[in-house]
């Protein structure tokens, strides 16, 4: 086991160091990678796996991600929100005419799109579901919930299948349910810290049928009632990622790698499961130093 653990740290700093510049200037490709390692880290461990040749565009595309995402929590005005979400549309807009701006991740992208050929359309929507929430926070069911996660994470598996060069029914239908499955369990992950800035993304519909107040969740009270709408959205995200696990089936062993989030979202949900659906319990916030091994293991299987 110590040696098997050895290896594995030491393949993964090697990959880690493929991406590094042996001079003190920070790459693009560093960049993304770094910004990915800092903000997302389960998909950062999760791109290592990737072959070499995608590896990098799977950085770049996270870390484009990584920023708009960051965008809402940036800002206290919705109007400077704009303005920025406004930037990476041009700066978007000028990679696919062919001009390169002096933006790190968009100079990474430029490179790529020389090499791979990305729909500018799914980089739009993550940018656009974004916009839409700047001011509205809320959803009335989960339906909506769904669609912000289509637009939000599926356009990233979208993204990576088209970098794999991978044009398949199967694996699209397999990324649009891991985006959902992903979106929907990113979401359950963030009411806490949601809570704590004011902000409610449980819907309403589920909390209304429970009878629990968006006061009461605002204020991080832990309830039974509480609990059955946490396990009600949780089981839209696992019927998502069972949907996931039976397409991928039909997948090569690369493309299915695309994919192996699923083990870090499979593993969140039986922690929840164990603090029976309690969204506060301190449990689901420690950090798991085993995780790049349990991914390394459960990779063989994959």
């Amino acid at each position: 086991m110590g040696r098997t653990l050895f290896c594995f740290n030491r393949n993964l700093s090697l990959q880690i160091l493929r991406f590094s510049s042996t001079t003190a200037k920070q790459t693009p490709a560093v960049y993304c990678l770094e910004l990915v390692r800092k903000h997302d880290y389960e998909n950062f461990l999760c791109t290592l796996f990737l072959s070499y040749e995608t590896r990098a565009v799977a950085f770049a595309i996270r870390a484009f991600n990584v920023e708009v995402a960051q965008v809402r929590d940036q800002v206290n005005d919705y109007k400077i929100g704009e303005m920025r979400l406004k930037f990476w549309i041009d700066a978007l807009n000028n990679i696919y005419k062919g001009s390169s701006p002096q933006n790190p991740i968009m100079l990474e992208l430029h490179e790529i799109l020389q090499k791979y050929s990305l729909s500018k359309h799914y980089f739009k929507r993550l940018i656009d579901i974004r916009s839409e929430k700047l001011c509205d926070y809320s959803f009335n069911d989960m339906t909506a919930i769904e669609r912000y996660a289509e637009y939000s994470n599926s356009s990233i598996y979208y993204l990576l299948l088209e970098a794999h060069g991978v044009t398949n029914i199967n694996a699209d239908h397999a990324a649009s349910h891991m985006g959902k499955a992903h979106g929907i369990i990113n979401l359950i992950r963030s009411v806490r810290y949601n809570a704590a800035k004011r902000i409610n993304m449980l819907p309403q519909d589920i909390l209304m049928k429970y009878g629990v107040s968006t006061e009461a969740v605002l204020q991080g009270q832990s309830s039974k009632e509480l609990q059955n709408v946490i396990y009600d959205v949780a089981s839209y995200a696992k019927l998502h990622l069972d949907t996931v696990i039976s397409l991928k089936s039909n997948l090569g062993k690369e493309t299915s790698l695309i994919f192996l989030p699923i083990i870090c979202l499979q593993k969140y949900l039986e922690e929840l499961r164990r603090v029976d659906f309690n969204i506060f319990d301190a449990k689901l916030y420690r950090k798991d130093n085993l995780l790049p091994l349990y991914l390394f293991w459960k990779s063989w299987r994959f």
